[in-house]
């Protein structure tokens, strides 16, 4: 056991200062993540600062019509908020579906987007791993790699990002604040995670040192038509191997806007800007939904042992998008 320092907080600036003076310090909010991470001995921190009496746990609407939620928020608050289930069902199916009741009673909406790969070779420190240790290479490629990513993939890392609520704030546009030394500043989702390239163990694109604060979620009427489906190898408590999530609008039979993101299948969400491009515009019908799965996915490069995920993600989209019509149809 590795003997490490522990501070409790109460203001966002000394938080940022307590990491500004220790670069070897971490942020600890449910620790539901990252004291497992320790256990395996793959985080070393040298002095965890507890950020969970930090005043960052409310959940607001936003001048725009938009929300706001801060980032010590715990999971099952975010679940239960009746304006993310009326807004934005698809955030809520996807934390309920992204843990136990007792993790998402710990777990923190700024730690769950700093959560790291599952990936078997990155949790044991006896097995190289270019993300743990940069340059010793990537054994899940001729290895264990079933569950491993078939989007934006390198030669250096082929792991998957795990997170669920991190795909509904994908496909939705979130933003995430944060706070550093320097002052506050702000990060689309859609680069907060850096692609894999040859520098997987750079994984966001947060400055050092800085304290996820908040995620603003803008307005999406489209939002309130959508779902959010996993699919894993157990009904309960399991990582994906395959998740979408969607939303639909529809007027006249054809598609007015829609909103994609994959889980599961990258070493980040995956917008699926391919395929909304190509169903805007296009009927509201199985088809249009397939060709839309079938341009997204005709960059996926999978390994010997997780091609099924392509067959399985085409379907998800084609069932998810087919529900929603049909429900919008029936209003």
């Amino acid at each position: 056991m590795r003997e490490f320092g522990y501070q409790r907080v109460l203001d966002v600036s000394g938080a940022v200062a307590l990491l500004d003076a220790d670069p070897d310090a971490r942020f600890l909010g449910g620790g539901t993540n990252l004291v497992d991470l320790m256990k395996a001995g793959v985080e070393r921190p040298a002095r965890l600062v507890d950020v969970r009496e930090l005043p960052l746990d409310r959940i607001e609407s936003t001048r725009d019509g938009g929300l706001r939620i801060g980032a010590t928020v715990t999971n099952s608050d975010l679940a239960a908020h009746p304006e993310v289930r009326r807004r934005y069902p698809a955030l809520t199916q996807a934390v309920l579906a992204g843990a136990s009741g007792q993790l998402r009673n710990m777990a923190t909406v700024g730690g769950n987007l700093l959560q790291r790969t599952r990936c078997g070779y990155f949790t044991d420190v006896t097995k190289p791993c270019n993300k743990r240790v940069p340059g010793s290479g990537c054994p899940a490629i001729e290895g264990e790699h079933h569950n491993h990513a078939i989007l934006g993939a390198s030669d250096h890392c082929v792991a998957a990002h795990p997170s669920d609520m991190a795909v509904a704030l994908t496909a939705f546009d979130a933003v995430v604040s944060y706070e550093t030394a320097d002052g506050p500043g702000e990060l689309p989702l859609a680069d907060f995670y850096l692609p894999v390239g040859d520098t997987p163990h750079l994984e966001t694109a947060l400055p050092p040192g800085a304290l996820i604060t908040g995620v603003t979620l803008p307005p999406a009427p489209t939002a309130a038509n959508s779902r959010y489906r996993k699919v894993r190898e157990r009904a309960s408590y399991a990582f994906a191997i395959g998740s979408i999530a969607a939303a639909l609008d529809v007027e006249d039979g054809f598609v007015r806007d829609v909103r994609l993101a994959f889980g599961a299948v990258a070493s980040r969400p995956w917008r699926a800007g391919t395929a909304e491009r190509v169903l805007t515009g296009a009927p509201a019908d199985a088809d249009a939904f397939a060709a839309a799965a079938d341009a997204e996915l005709a960059a996926a490069r999978p390994l010997p042992h997780n091609g099924y995920k392509v067959a399985l993600m085409r379907n998800l989209v084609v069932a998810v998008l087919t529900e929603l019509a049909e429900e919008a149809a029936a209003r």
